[in-house]
């Protein structure tokens, strides 16, 4: 990835800190996408003791994990402090203190590709659209990788390439700055996968389009989830009047039956962390691959 596409790191924190108190309100696809993750847990078998949710926000999946797995904890680990401490909260205190076994939610603030857990701690690994963010997602994945469990399931969502497609092509003839995300396609996020030691890799992708009645609106929810352009090609300062009229004037084209879309692509996958492998012996097998030369 190019420098000047590269995501801002402390821009990021910042804009989810920002954005904490009103995620829950604009976070309509987000949560939509959580509803359709959880739903193809139905058809795999797991019982995880421990589960992370990567890039938490505000915990939407928090309720429907607990309820499934009634006997796993949750770690919710997210970049901004504002959104795991949000994600904390949705467990009552009253409860947490009657829990036979102890809490079973915890809050952590953490980067996707540096996570602060030991290795080994995670029976499973939940990420609903936060990969996208990491500026190097084999790291990201290589790290759930390590604080998977042998047999582990890594489940996650991101965002691909068309992803907002018109926003950006309605930017493109305005200035030289990047103003929205370059996101990994599908083919090469399972690539990815393979490359950092997961199994099976399943992968799938679907369109789903919002519709807003100006540009303005469309902004501003991304700014209500923190999703603006945190690029650092961004432009220094912000975008005057008259450069905002121009972009809502190139999306006027994509106009239908009165509303402007936005395209999101959403990519699914899921993966294993394979069980080391045995001999006869029981002992673990290791390849060895010659030297070369």
């Amino acid at each position: 990835m190019s420098d000047a596409l590269a995501v801002d790191k402390r821009m990021l924190r910042r804009s989810f800190e920002q954005a904490a108190a009103t995620y829950d309100a604009a976070a309509v696809l987000q949560n939509e996408v959580c509803r359709r993750m959880l739903a193809r847990l139905d058809y795999i078998k797991l019982e995880p003791a421990t589960i992370l949710d990567a890039g938490s926000g505000t915990g939407n999946a928090v309720a429907g994990l607990l309820a499934r797995y009634s006997r796993a904890r949750v770690v919710a680990l997210d970049l901004a402090l504002a959104m795991a401490r949000r994600a904390r909260a949705r467990r009552s205190w009253w409860r947490g203190l009657f829990e036979r076994r102890g809490p079973r939610l915890a809050a952590v603030c953490g980067d996707l590709e540096q996570l602060p857990l030991a290795p080994a701690c995670a029976g499973m690994v939940w990420s609903n659209l936060a990969i996208q963010w990491s500026n190097e997602p084999q790291r990201a994945f290589a790290e759930m990788h390590r604080v998977l469990v042998p047999g582990g399931l890594l489940l996650f969502s991101s965002f691909g390439p068309d992803t907002l497609k018109e926003l950006r092509a309605a930017f493109q003839s305005v200035d030289r700055h990047t103003h929205v995300h370059r996101f990994t396609d599908m083919h090469d996020v399972g690539d990815l996968l393979v490359a950092c030691g997961f199994a099976d890799p399943v992968m799938d992708m679907e369109i789903v389009t919002l519709t807003y009645a100006d540009v303005r609106e469309l902004m501003r929810d991304l700014k209500a989830i923190g999703a603006h352009n945190m690029t650092r090609g961004r432009p220094s300062a912000l975008a005057g009047k008259s450069l905002l009229a121009k972009v809502a004037r190139n999306y006027e084209p994509a106009r239908r039956e009165g509303r402007l879309p936005a395209t999101f692509e959403v990519i699914y996958g899921h993966a294993w962390k394979p069980a080391p492998r045995v001999g006869p012996t029981g002992r673990p097998v290791i390849d060895i691959k010659p030297r070369s030369g």
